[in-house]
């Protein structure tokens, strides 16, 4: 039987300027594809998360008469090279790209995931309405709200800390700590350094664990608490 063509979007998340922020690709299925074409399509796209909707067919699509009521979705994440569990700004480019688009007329998306079920709601904007301007036509501005699991962390022996740290290359730590999912979480002085940090790719991939997270605190009028940047090459993500 011939496949059916596939709709979808290259959504830049975490900022309200186009060909900027964080871009994903979000994928639409309304049938089943198997493991080598989803991941050959992420690598095709080559950013760093490809994600896949499925129960995405018309009847499924059409909402519900009570509007308060959540509709579900199988979401699925690819990076270049292999099935990720778990990433934040794919998931809002998918919620993003459902409630832009009219595909969906519920304030509330639900998400089955290999993390669990994951919610997106669309909230009230909490400044004055915006457009961005792109190419191809005006996209309203809407503010969605995440509920993610909690990532639970903790110590770990001092000579894995001391491998990790070595990549910092002299930036001052305030804190490591080790996620459960096998990632580095390091806290450093202010959201500048990790701004400024200039990541050494093949010293990350020698460190024990998958990636490593650095955070600093925002100061006030950035309007964030704090800025983190991740790094992960041994599964494709560079950063």
């Amino acid at each position: 039987m011939e496949k059916k063509l596939v709709q979808y979007s290259v959504v830049d998340a975490f900022t309200d300027t186009a060909f900027k922020g964080n871009p994903a690709a979000v994928c639409i299925l309304e049938e089943e594809r198997d493991e080598e074409w989803l991941q050959a399509v992420a690598r095709e796209f080559n950013f760093s998360q490809t994600c896949y909707l499925t129960g995405a067919s018309s009847s499924e699509l059409a909402g519900s008469a009570n509007g308060g009521s959540s509709l579900r979705f199988q979401l699925r994440w690819f990076t270049p090279v292999k099935e990720v569990d778990l990433c934040g700004h794919a998931t809002l480019a998918a919620a993003h790209t459902l409630f832009t688009s009219g595909m969906v007329d519920s304030d509330t998306i639900e998400f089955m995931t290999l993390s669990g079920i994951l919610t997106a709601k669309r909230v009230p904007e909490t400044k004055s309405s915006h457009i961005l301007k792109i190419k191809d036509g005006d996209v309203p501005g809407i503010w969605i709200e995440l509920d993610f699991p909690v990532v639970p962390i903790a110590e770990d022996d001092a000579e894995r800390i001391s491998c990790v740290s070595k990549v910092l290359n002299g930036t001052s730590i305030v804190e490591i700590k080790k996620t459960a999912k096998d990632d580095y979480f390091i806290v450093i002085p202010s959201w500048k350094e990790v701004e400024e940090f200039q990541p050494q790719f093949d010293e990350i991939k020698r460190c024990p664990g998958r990636g490593i997270i650095i955070t600093g605190s925002a100061q006030p009028d950035l309007g964030f608490d704090f800025v983190s940047r991740f790094f992960a090459p041994k599964v494709g993500l560079n950063e």
